[in-house]
């Protein structure tokens, strides 16, 4: 089961949508137009859009099975007393005193451009079940980061 916001379940559906209705004729057409072009025993064109379509469907049944397993959460009754997910953390680096905000999301809804970390990496993992004003250590790849949760919030 995958925790996500309705924001997050809103873009699967979506995309699962257009998968099936736009990208599944494109790959039938390409299979369709490479067959025509005759002996499908030497004939790479063919191969290349069976193999694209081997690649839709299987994105398309992961998409699937995302959306069956997903679990909406109700943002409203969240709570701002500790790190879950869903929530946006401000904290800062102690050992350059630097400013970070993340919100921790699913998996499927990470987005490092929009500040969105998933709930698996190790700093999320870290800041889990912390209150404001806690000072963790987290192990990440590149060693150890210390930071000084500043604020909560959820939106």
């Amino acid at each position: 089961m995958a925790y996500m916001s309705q924001e997050g379940y809103d873009k699967l559906v979506a995309e699962l949508k257009h998968l099936e209705s736009v990208e599944r004729p494109k790959a039938s057409a390409a299979i369709a137009e490479a067959r025509d072009k005759g002996d499908l025993s030497e004939n790479s064109e063919y191969d290349a859009a069976k193999e694209a379509q081997a690649h839709l469907e299987d994105k398309i049944n992961k998409l699937k099975l995302a959306i069956s397993e997903a679990k909406i959460v109700d943002t409203s009754r969240l709570s701002t007393d500790c790190v879950q997910i869903l929530s946006k953390v401000e904290m800062t680096n102690m050992a350059n005193n630097a400013k970070m905000t993340y919100t921790i999301v699913s998996e499927s809804e990470a987005n490092l451009r929009e500040g969105k970390i998933s709930i698996k990496t190790p700093i999320a993992q870290g800041l889990l079940n912390k209150k404001v004003g806690d000072e963790v250590e987290i192990k990440i790849p590149r060693g150890t980061i210390k930071l000084r949760i500043d604020k909560i919030t959820v939106e």
